[in-house]
């Protein structure tokens, strides 16, 4: 499983790319693995509050329905309106064409207490 060094990770296989006052998600190659064919992805609404932990959204695939928790808690400020049309980017890209949102989050300390690549490693065991 592809584990990219530059991002941070969930126990709950979501990734999060924390750059300058924002923070973009998605799901991991793991989870995108685990799933199978994404048919249909729910995304948050710019504007939404999230709390760290919560739920965001909602992936569907051919084998099952996933939740996606939000790794910071902040607000939804950006959401990849191509999944709509387009759910298969989590497969074929999770972690470029395929992220779901981004959080202007409200605590940068949440930020430090997401895994490691290392530590994400361990949890999934890739």
């Amino acid at each position: 499983m592809d584990v990219p060094e530059a991002l941070r990770y969930t126990r709950d296989h979501e990734w999060a790319l924390v750059e300058p006052e924002k923070v973009r998600v998605g799901i991991t190659d793991y989870a995108q693995d685990a799933l199978g064919d994404v048919v249909y992805v729910q995304s948050p609404e710019p504007g939404t509050t999230v709390v760290a932990g919560d739920r965001l959204g909602e992936v569907e695939s051919t084998k099952s329905v996933s939740e996606i928790f939000a790794p910071v808690s902040g607000t939804v400020v950006q959401v990849n309106a191509e999944l709509a049309d387009h759910p298969e980017r989590l497969n074929e890209d999770p972690y470029g064409e395929g992220w779901i949102c981004v959080i202007a989050p409200s605590d940068a300390a949440e930020c430090e207490a997401l895994l490691s690549p290392e530590q994400y490693r361990e949890v999934s065991g890739s």
